[in-house]
């Protein structure tokens, strides 16, 4: 076998990061590294959550529940989601399945597919991950207004 193994994880590239409501309208987005752990995107993108206006009372800042997959089962992530007052819904590592998140999962798998289905967001142009980052948040942000422009008719 000759070249770099086709399986590596040490590649280069980006990774989209998003956080979506319980309907997939995509709340905040990032791009990181490919080669970097997937827990070290969750804090950035809990601390972008927008307050959201209510017609009553305080505005809410941050989700009742997080749903996560098991690259994001560290107890520190655990503990510090937890201090946000969020309750942690995230799969343990060697316990659980992957079966039984799957009726969540789907939500985020759409809203990602939502959002590469901008054209220039599904292999990425830009050489600053600025930029790319900006498409990212315009693709979001298009993706929520037609979907409550939607919601509205």
């Amino acid at each position: 076998m000759t070249g770099p193994s086709p399986v590596d994880r040490g590649k280069p590239g980006s990774k989209i990061h998003a956080l979506s409501d319980r309907a997939g309208l995509p709340l905040s987005v990032a791009v990181s590294a490919a080669n970097t752990n997937d827990a070290y995107g969750l804090k950035p993108l809990v601390r972008a959550i927008p307050a959201v206006k209510s017609r009553r009372g305080p505005r809410r800042r941050k989700p009742a529940k997080l749903h996560a997959d098991k690259a994001y089962d560290i107890k520190e992530l655990r503990a510090w989601v937890r201090e946000q007052g969020i309750a942690v819904r995230i799969a343990r590592k060697d316990t659980e399945s992957s079966a039984r998140l799957g009726r969540h999962r789907w939500v985020i798998e759409r809203t990602i597919a939502w959002l590469f289905g901008y054209r220039r967001l599904a292999m990425r142009y830009e050489r600053k991950a600025n930029h790319f980052c900006a498409f990212l948040t315009l693709a979001a942000a298009l993706t929520c207004f037609k979907r409550l422009a939607k919601a509205a008719t």
